[in-house]
């Protein structure tokens, strides 16, 4: 690792390779907490490159436990965090409205690094179970719509670096990797990044993948569709621009969609908006949200995934799916 740190400090650049096998030596513990908190601080310094970025997804796909949904036309919803919004946990919900319109979500998740509550913070306050048991997961997916892959229990590696992220507790390229290391491999992914640039190689790594993707990113900084203005979208097909009135609806601001300030808030807020008690605004964000994952998988226009996604809330379906998978915790 001294070796490595020296030419990151001067500015060199690590090929596929290079990065593949540092982080897989993270993974066998072969470096000490100041040395991996040391290789995190560069790449908060500096641009990761697409070849890095490459390195470092090959080498969390190949040491995750994978989990084989392909029975079923997955979707994940998930982004990267790190925008340092604090949002409610609207990728989340946006799941559940997405189970509830007939979609099967695979959805990977951990608790939050640089934000107060991240989508396993809330799914575990709520009684979610989180389990890599095959059976388990196929049984969720088949009665709920959806499951939850809590990231730590497929992605072992990881555990050397997750106390070092949590005392950082700023972003790090993990906050980058996370919606690309899904251990079930979805079909359909619905990603949200923080920033263009990530927007862009993001695009490059998924286009040499099957999968088939939308990748979100609102111009004024959120990692998923805001409503408060302008969001970028690249998908198989092409490069958009979404803005609210493309969902039939009026531009938000950021009050509108504030995130509570501890888990246990957050939690009582996503209880609030899945039973249909949310405001018009919180709604609408999600919708927006789970429209796009319905459109993208069904090839749908905006507008249509968001009509689908508002009768799935409105009717109770989303609320549904969340009890169901309660119930399969208990």
């Amino acid at each position: 690792m001294k070796n490595i740190l020296n030419r990151l400090i001067q500015h060199e650049l690590l090929s596929k390779d290079e990065a593949k096998t540092v982080l897989v030596n993270i993974s066998n513990g072969s470096y000490n907490p100041s040395q991996i908190a040391s290789f995190l601080t560069v790449y908060m310094m500096r641009n990761i490159t697409i070849e890095e970025l490459a390195g470092f997804r090959e080498a969390l796909l190949e040491l995750c436990i994978p989990t084989d949904l392909s029975a079923y036309n997955t979707i994940d919803l998930c982004g990267t965090g790190g925008d340092g919004k604090d949002t409610f946990n609207i990728s989340t919900l946006a799941s559940f409205v997405t189970a509830g319109s007939g979609l099967k979500v695979a959805k990977h998740g951990n608790y939050g690094v640089s934000s107060i509550s991240g989508s396993s913070n809330v799914m575990e306050n709520l009684g979610i179970r989180f389990s890599n048991d095959q059976g388990f997961l196929e049984k969720c997916i088949d009665e709920a719509g959806i499951c939850i892959l809590h990231a730590p229990l497929f992605h072992p590696a990881m555990k050397n670096v997750a106390p070092i992220r949590k005392e950082l507790a700023v972003k790090t390229f993990f906050n980058m990797l996370g919606p690309m290391v899904n251990p079930s491999f979805p079909k359909n992914q619905l990603v949200g990044v923080f920033n263009l640039e990530l927007a862009r190689m993001y695009s490059y790594l998924y286009q040499n993948t099957e999968t088939n993707f939308t990748i979100l990113h609102s111009l004024d900084g959120y990692d998923e569709i805001s409503l408060t203005g302008y969001t970028k979208t690249i998908s198989n097909a092409k490069e958009g621009m979404l803005k609210p009135e493309d969902f039939g609806v009026h531009q938000l601001s950021q009050q509108d969609i504030q995130g509570g300030v501890t888990v246990e808030a957050a939690a009582e807020l996503f209880m609030t908006i899945i039973t249909g008690k949310g405001t018009v605004a919180q709604n609408n964000v999600v919708c927006a949200n789970a429209g796009m994952a319905i459109a993208t998988v069904n090839q749908l226009t905006p507008m249509q995934g968001f009509e689908l996604a508002t009768e799935s809330l409105q009717s109770g379906k989303a609320y549904s799916a969340l009890k169901k998978l309660q119930q399969l915790s208990a």
